[in-house]
C-alpha cells in the first residue's frame, strides 16, 4: 500500500511566493543590520538612529521573525513538517518586534514614518498567520513529511 501523498500544485505556488516575500524581509534585515549606506540612503538620520537603537531582545525578535519565515518557506518547498515550527517561530519573532515598535515606541514610529509601519506590519501579520495555517493544514493532510 502506497501512503505517499502527491504534492498539490498550490504548495509550489505558495512556497515560491512565500520565499520571494520573505526574501524581501531578509534583504531589509541584512542591509539594515550591516549599515549598508546605499540601502539606508533613503532614510533620514533620525530613522537610521532608531533602527540602530534596537535593544538585543528587539533585534532577536526581528531576526526570529525574518529568518524563521525564510526557513519556513524553504521547508515548505522541501515538504518538511518542520515548516510549521519555523513559521511559528517567525510569528513569535514578529510578536516580539511588534511589542517593541508599537507597544514601546508608538509615538516615535508615528512621528518618523507616519501610519506606514502600522499598515505594513498588519499585512505582514496577515501573511505570517496565513503561512502558518497553510503549513499546518498541509502537515495535517500528509503533504508535509
Amino acid at each position: 500500500m502506497n501512503t505517499t501523498v502527491k504534492t498539490p500544485w498550490h504548495l509550489w505556488v505558495v512556497g515560491g511566493l512565500s520565499l520571494l516575500w520573505n526574501a524581501i524581509g531578509a534583504f531589509d534585515y541584512t542591509m539594515t543590520k550591516m549599515d549598508n549606506a546605499a540601502y539606508l540612503a533613503g532614510f533620514t538620520p533620525e530613522q537610521i538612529a532608531y533602527f540602530q537603537s534596537f535593544p538585543l531582545w528587539a533585534n532577536t525578535g526581528w531576526a526570529l521573525g525574518v529568518w524563521g519565515a525564510v526557513l519556513g518557506s524553504l521547508l515548505l518547498l522541501a515538504r518538511s513538517r518542520h515548516a510549521v515550527t519555523a513559521f511559528a517561530v517567525s510569528l513569535l519573532g514578529l510578536a516580539i518586534s511588534s511589542v517593541y515598535q508599537f507597544g514601546l515606541h508608538w509615538g516615535e514610529l508615528m512621528h518618523m514614518f507616519g501610519a506606514f509601519p502600522m499598515i505594513f506590519t498588519a499585512i505582514i501579520w496577515i501573511v505570517a498567520i496565513a503561512l502558518f495555517l497553510y503549513a499546518r493544514r498541509q502537515a495535517a493532510s500528509g503533504v508535509l513529511r
